[in-house]
């Protein structure tokens, strides 16, 4: 199974993750382990996780050598600061066993931490070699240009949430313009009743397809879009990952665009900015 690769600020970032999200212990490890073994090359987790120590030992079960995997974290929004950021990220790496990341992320802004010292602080983590890589995580257009005019190394993707249901176009071409990857979470709504949509379940049989599969090969067709689904289900790995031989024609693509409802949003905790 052959994963495409998306180019944004330098990174070369394969447009298909496995994300790790709820997964713990034992079963975090062998989801990662067969998730490797089945053809990911990108492995998403964050410290607020609670699983990078899992995430760690099943890279290593599955024995293959560290450059062929990309591997994101994030740094949680309480420990963004100048001081704090570099300090998380270095225990991040302790759980993870590991020297460097090739991705970290702020996981979400925060309104008491001014960007002039969040994003400081994450460019000097890149300089200091924890990370590869840097990014941010559910920031809307306003705050993506102030990251941008602020920072002295590029960022390189902004991860929010994105599925057929939630129109993300304005925050993609803004991502575009700047030579941001647009990284998806929850790309299958929470594997939800979108599933069961009469216009997506059409378009899969019409490929001899699951509809979660095509959910993602909408996603990973657009240009700069990354998608991280998250699966413990080994036979649901292996469907996530089986969709680089079938493309959705423009008229599919247009009516999956067309499924975009002002409600679509399914994640915005308390924390959350005031979205686009």
């Amino acid at each position: 199974m052959t994963v495409h690769n998306v180019q944004a600020g330098g990174a070369s970032i394969p447009s298909l993750g496995f994300g790790t999200w709820t997964a713990r212990g034992d079963q975090c490890a062998e989801a990662v382990a067969f998730a490797l073994a089945s053809g990911y090359r990108h492995i998403d987790t964050a410290a607020v996780y609670a699983n990078e120590e899992a995430v760690g030992e099943g890279m290593r079960a599955a024995g293959l050598p560290r450059s062929e995997i990309f591997l994101t974290t994030k740094v949680g929004p309480d420990h963004i600061d100048e001081g704090k950021l570099e300090r998380s990220l270095a225990a991040s790496l302790e759980r993870l066993r590991l020297d460097q990341v090739d991705l970290v992320l702020i996981h979400w802004p925060n309104p008491r931490i001014p960007q002039s010292r969040s994003i400081k602080a994450l460019c000097g983590a890149k300089r200091r070699g924890l990370a590869r890589h840097i990014g941010v995580s559910n920031f809307t257009i306003p705050l993506l240009a102030e990251a941008i005019a602020l920072a002295d190394e590029p960022i390189v993707t902004n991860q929010c949430e994105y599925h057929p249901r939630l129109d993300q176009s304005r925050l993609i071409a803004a991502c575009r313009a700047h030579d941001i990857a647009f990284t998806s979470y929850c790309p299958l709504g929470r594997a939800g009743d979108i599933l069961t949509d009469t216009r997506i379940r059409d378009i899969a049989r019409h490929h001899g397809k699951t509809p979660a599969q095509v959910l993602l090969r909408w996603q990973v067709q657009q240009e700069g879009v990354v998608a991280i689904p998250k699966s413990a289900n080994r036979e649901r790995i292996v469907e996530n990952i089986a969709i680089f031989d079938f493309a959705l024609t423009e008229a599919e693509m247009r009516a999956l665009f067309s499924l975009a409802t002002p409600k679509g949003r399914l994640v915005s905790p308390a924390w959350a900015p005031h979205w686009d």
